[in-house]
């Protein structure tokens, strides 16, 4: 014979008792009535969090496609910065090749100047000065002539010079007020981005807090390593470290029937996981997944020759004060400095692919930070055009420990 479940059993024997009335020492109808309301209530408070907790993770989604629509028409202002920009560089530098040219003609006919002062003044007593044989006051005439003709020359190409750099003077001061415009509506757009990243930052949860801290406790200890490849290797083997003991403190709360505990530590355990799916999958093809990370022009692919060897990323140009953007979707691994990286980015997205970027001024997320692809990161630095070296961004995909090449990964631009 089939057993009655023991909830039912039980069920059955409260509705005996209430129906036979009140005893000492048993619940009484009332009591029950005031069980269950309170039940009731347990329930709608835990469905009004997991609403409030629904609505909360909705808006951070919707604020950050606004953060992320908000940057796109930032880096549309920058690619326009940034052709104006590059434009006064090259006018500059034409200005400073034509005032490298003038003063070196300048300096070409410098000993000519007495010569040619009194030719001008006695040429008669110049060309007789000093009494010679005809033939060689004809050799003198000749060589004269020649003189003539080279002055005539170097004059000619001296006022060429002075005439290229008058117009490389003029292009520069006609570019300067579109350059200007140009970064005017770039520090607006600018500053409205600024103000929702500023706003998100002070909305994250005492939830999310729990995961940056870990995150920020494993960059911390990876910033410690010697190279990139073995502080990837440090992030990896903390996560993997901090998720095991949450999973462990989780079985250890349940062994104990320690409900409150075994829900705190699988909170905490799925805080170390991405809110936010990566972008790659383990086997995932390169098809043009990853976002460009600055509206900028490419001059260092990857392969080029540099100093360490054959370049195994690929490096930026931009326009004054970039806004970079995140490549991929995923998780924050590492944000602060790094060796001779300067400020060093690292996101993981997702399939043991880590995106690696350099050359930042500031940094606006941090470790444990989920992100979705194009969400702003950072701010590249200002440079004036023509003036010193052009500051560069610099973006490594890597598998594992092993660098790939980003080009097929990242999507064409327009």
């Amino acid at each position: 014979m089939r057993r009655a479940p023991r909830s039912s059993l039980l069920l059955a024997a409260v509705i005996a008792i209430a129906a036979a009335g009140p005893r000492k020492g048993h619940p009484t109808r009332a009591d029950l009535e005031a069980a269950e309301q309170a039940h009731a209530a347990e329930l709608a408070t835990q469905q009004q969090a997991a609403a409030r907790a629904a609505a909360a993770a909705a808006q951070a989604q919707q604020l950050a496609e606004q953060r992320i629509a908000a940057t796109a028409r930032l880096q549309e202002t920058e690619a326009a910065t940034e052709a104006a920009a590059s434009r006064m560089a090259e006018l500059q530098h034409r200005r400073q090749d034509a005032e490298a040219e003038l003063a070196a003609r300048a300096r070409a006919m410098q000993p000519l100047l007495p010569v040619i002062e009194r030719l001008s003044l006695y040429p008669a007593e110049t060309l007789l000065a000093v009494p010679a044989a005809p033939q060689d006051t004809l050799r003198g005439l000749i060589v004269l002539q020649g003189l003539a003709r080279e002055l005539q020359h170097e004059s000619a190409a001296l006022r060429a010079a002075q005439a290229s750099l008058d117009a490389a003077t003029a292009a520069v001061a006609a570019e300067a007020p579109k350059l200007a415009a140009a970064e005017t509506a770039q520090q607006q757009e600018g500053r409205a981005l600024d103000q929702q990243i500023a706003a998100a930052h002070a909305d994250q949860t005492a939830a999310q807090a729990e995961a940056d801290e870990a995150a920020a406790r494993a960059a911390d200890a990876a910033a410690q390593a010697d190279t990139l490849r073995s502080m990837l290797a440090a992030l990896d083997a903390q996560r993997r470290a901090d998720a095991a003991r949450e999973r462990e403190e989780a079985a250890r709360a349940a062994r104990e029937k320690q409900a409150a505990d075994v829900q705190a530590a699988r909170e905490r355990e799925a805080a170390l996981t991405p809110v936010t799916a990566g972008t790659l999958a383990a086997a995932a093809q390169a098809k043009g997944q990853l976002t460009a990370p600055v509206a900028g022009t490419v001059f260092r692919s990857w392969g080029d020759p540099t100093d360490a060897g054959p370049a195994t990323g690929i490096s930026y140009h931009a326009a004054p004060s970039a806004r970079v953007v995140s490549p991929c979707a995923g998780r924050v691994s590492f944000a602060q400095q790094f060796r001779s990286y300067g400020l060093l980015l690292i996101v993981d997205c997702g399939g043991g692919y880590h995106a690696v970027l350099a050359g930042f001024e500031r940094l606006d997320v941090k470790a444990g930070q989920d992100l979705r692809a194009g969400e702003p990161v950072g701010v590249m630095p200002g440079w004036e055009p023509g003036a010193g070296n052009r500051p560069s961004l610099y973006i490594e995909l890597r598998h594992g420990d092993q660098p790939v090449n980003p080009a097929p990964w990242l999507k064409a631009t327009s």
